[in-house]
């Protein structure tokens, strides 16, 4: 459909693993196309070596990569690890692995106190729990067993899983067919694809520009634009504020140079107590004074225009005259 409508231009497809599918691929390769597009994580299975090895490129602070080549392959696998992410997992793995032996030990109690007797009823009961758990399911070996004392539960972590989760913890895969270009390289294309969710987020989110379900063609290319230009302010915010960082660096509460750059959003909050109002003072003769003015910006607010190169308009200035003070009848 893309290329009918756009033409059959060099293009590389990005997407992401949750629409992956050799099907796509296939058809993708079949028209001489290329691509680069994340892998589900049941293919890091066969890369478990590569992630041992220590021979990663760093590429920032928290992320390293490394090329994967297949023997007599047509593709490179690009493999990638990230500090944040994988403390992120560790901590969600954690914490439903608590919460699942915690149900265990309920369901063990309740069975060995003797409030529950059927069989039927334990396993069903343990298959709750196992559903509610199934992220972590796989971790647990876990059996209902006879013994002299009646039915008891019994489980145990599965140490092979355990580590294997760990060493895929923060992890993930790109595949590409494209034959040039370093991991860093690869990597930082794919992380084209982030920002272009990203830009969908800040529509939702920061600018607030809802989904609308219009019904005519016009209405909906005239949202689109409005969507458009919104976010098109929001990047141009976001890269004037990286480059006046560069060259005026915004002081921190405790007076030290901050090189770190405000985030759009943050910005459009500090700025968004300025307002103007109109001040209407009545004279004897029926007829008003209307004066103009701007509330005081704070300090912060005063470092932040001036790193931004903003001045505000005379007219709104304090103590002097404004172009908009008139009288009206």
């Amino acid at each position: 459909m893309v290329e009918r409508k756009y033409g059959q231009a060099r293009r590389i497809w990005m997407f992401d693993r949750g629409i992956v599918s050799e099907e796509n691929l296939q058809s993708i390769r079949r028209r001489g196309g290329q691509y680069l597009v994340g892998t589900p994580r049941s293919q890091m299975k066969r890369f478990e070596e590569e992630l041992l090895k220590d021979d990663w490129t760093q590429v920032r602070p928290e992320v390293e990569v490394k090329k994967v080549s297949i023997p007599q392959g047509e593709e490179t696998y690009i493999l990638c690890r990230t500090a944040g992410r994988k403390e992120k997992e560790k901590a969600i793995r954690n914490r439903f692995s608590s919460r699942m032996e915690d149900a265990l030990k309920r369901l063990a109690r309740t069975i060995e106190s003797g409030r529950l007797k059927d069989r039927n009823k334990m396993e069903r009961r343990l298959g709750r729990i196992q559903a509610r758990h199934s992220q972590v399911n796989d971790l647990f070996e876990i059996a209902l067993r006879d013994t002299p004392e009646g039915v008891r539960l019994f489980w145990e972590i599965k140490e092979d899983r355990k580590i294997w989760r760990g060493l895929r913890e923060g992890a993930y895969m790109l595949r590409t067919n494209l034959e040039a270009g370093t991991a860093e390289e690869l990597w930082s294309r794919y992380m084209q694809l982030t920002e272009a969710e990203a830009s969908f987020r800040a529509l939702k989110s920061e600018l607030s520009i809802r989904p609308l379900f219009h019904q005519k063609e016009s209405r909906v290319k005239a949202h689109v634009m409005v969507a458009f230009l919104g976010y098109a302010l929001w990047v141009t915010l976001k890269h004037l504020l990286k480059r006046r960082s560069q060259i005026v660096p915004q002081p921190s509460a405790s007076g030290v140079n901050n090189t770190q750059p405000l985030s759009a959003m943050k910005t459009l909050a500090l700025l968004s107590t300025l307002q103007s109002a109109d001040i209407v003072l009545p004279t004897t003769d029926g007829r008003e004074i209307r004066l103009r003015r701007i509330t005081e910006p704070t300090a912060e607010q005063k470092s932040l225009l001036q790193q931004l190169g903003i001045s505000l308009p005379e007219r709104f200035e304090f103590n002097r005259k404004c172009s908009a003070d008139f009288a009206t009848a």
